[in-house]
């Protein structure tokens, strides 16, 4: 039965063909043996949920408005889990990913231009997550940000040697850094004491002042600049193609609904870090009267006196060491796809990493040799502007290319799902228009 592509998929190189298809999925009845092959795409995208720039959202809001906000980190979590779900559909589905789709739909004019956005998102993240990472040197081993940015431009190493030993390797790093971060904010949450209560209803119920009070709306919407991701989208379309799964109807299917319980669980754990950070900056900062707390530095600064255990800002430096590096590795994987699908372009990995790093280490090194530790807290929160003005250029053609029969044959959305899609995507331009009023 056709997919509904009608160009030959044989003559066309698959995205990441150095990953592609390398990992075996199990044919075992055992359905438990059969998801353990899927495990992995969802927790390297999830990364992206759980950077630098979440964290300086959260704590923002943690600390000025208490538990208010967390409505709208999980608002924000659930357009995600959407959105990825049909990134990973489109991927398996089409055989193709999102950059490839658009330069065959929309011409090398349109491809071009919506590349040169997605770079600038991409360069955007890698800039927070420059900037998390050194703060992390810093807080943890007294290294000067000016170094520590440099000292971030290092990890290209770590990648390269990863790949090459296989992609279930850079896999089993991001899962494991994740774990940490999970446990390390599991542990914070339990020293902070928070109101349980209290922060279960604004989790489910939002407050009427997000929406009359400007501050609050402000941070709102850098939280999901900061939570939904453009570059994750193409990335989630290409690495799902990883698996080497049955190119045949039933085993897409079967493809996809494995993926989407890897990508909901992953983002999940992402929610919950989140959900974390907010509830400890609010348990902590805001029920002490420091409602002023939005960098990272005066966050850890303060944890440890005010939560009374010693090494409570160390396990924060910690998770944020974890959670930059991890980042920088889906960087580097988006970079790649959204280069070779909108413009063909080929570049090996080590050089691709190296331009990638070095867009966002010259900005913040001039900003730290003019401002010092305070421009970076700005220079963080203009990252998340910049991803979130991006995102409707990845989301739009996401949803026309998975609502298009000829595009996904028995795949395409059915039509609760076109609506709540298309529902997300409007929401977000409509958000970002209002935060370029609120810039303004």
């Amino acid at each position: 039965m056709a997919t509904g592509i009608e160009t030959n998929l044989a003559l066309i190189e698959p995205s990441l063909p150095e990953v592609h298809s390398s990992v075996h999925v199990s044919r075992s009845p055992n359905f438990w043996r059969r998801l353990a092959g899927f495990i992995g795409p969802g927790f390297l995208i999830s990364v992206g949920y759980m950077d630098p720039g979440n964290w300086a959202t959260d704590i923002a809001g943690g600390s000025r408005y208490g538990y208010t906000l967390l409505f709208v980190i999980m608002a924000s979590n659930l357009m995600a889990i959407l959105l990825q779900s049909l990134s990973l559909r489109l991927g398996v589905a089409t055989e193709r990913d999102l950059a490839q789709l658009c330069h065959e739909r929309y011409g090398p004019k349109v491809s071009f231009v919506l590349w040169i956005f997605a770079e600038v998102a991409i360069a955007a993240c890698d800039l927070a997550e420059v900037i998390g990472s050194a703060i992390a040197l810093q807080l943890l081993f007294h290294i000067p940000l000016f170094y520590g940015v440099l000292i971030t431009g290092l990890d290209v190493l770590l990648i390269l040697l990863l790949q090459r030993w296989g992609f279930r390797y850079v896999e089993a790093l991001v899962i494991a850094l994740i774990g940490a971060i999970v446990a390390l904010f599991g542990i914070q949450m339990f020293l902070s004491k928070p109101e349980f209560w209290p922060a279960f209803k604004h989790l489910i119920v939002p407050s009427p002042q997000i929406f009359t009070n400007p501050g609050m709306m402000f941070i709102a919407i850098g939280m999901l600049g900061a939570t939904v991701m453009p570059h994750n989208l193409y990335l989630h379309s290409s690495i799902v193609q990883s698996r080497r799964y049955k190119r045949t109807p039933e085993g897409k299917r079967e493809a996809i609904f494995m993926a989407s319980l890897d990508s909901h669980l992953a983002l999940t754990l992402a929610l919950f870090v989140n959900a974390a950070i907010l509830i400890v900056a609010a348990a902590v900062f805001h029920r002490s009267g420091h409602f002023e707390v939005a960098a990272i530095q005066d966050a850890y600064k303060l944890l440890s006196p005010l939560v009374g255990a010693a090494g409570a800002s160390t396990l924060f430096a910690i998770a944020l060491l974890a959670s930059g590096q991890n980042s920088s590795i889906t960087g580097t994987l988006a970079g790649q796809v959204v280069m070779e699908g909108f413009v063909h372009l080929k570049v090996s990995a080590w050089l691709r990493r190296l331009i990638t790093r070095t867009i966002a280490i010259i900005p913040t090194i001039i900003v730290v040799a003019i401002t010092g530790e305070r421009g970076t807290e700005k220079l963080l929160l203009l990252s998340q502007v910049i991803l979130s003005l991006q995102l409707s250029f990845a989301v739009i053609p996401l949803v026309l290319f998975t609502s298009s029969r000829k595009t996904m044959g028995e795949f395409v959305n059915p039509r609760w799902l076109k609506v709540a899609a298309w529902s997300v995507a409007i929401l977000i331009a409509v958000l970002n228009g209002w935060f370029l009023v609120l810039m303004v």
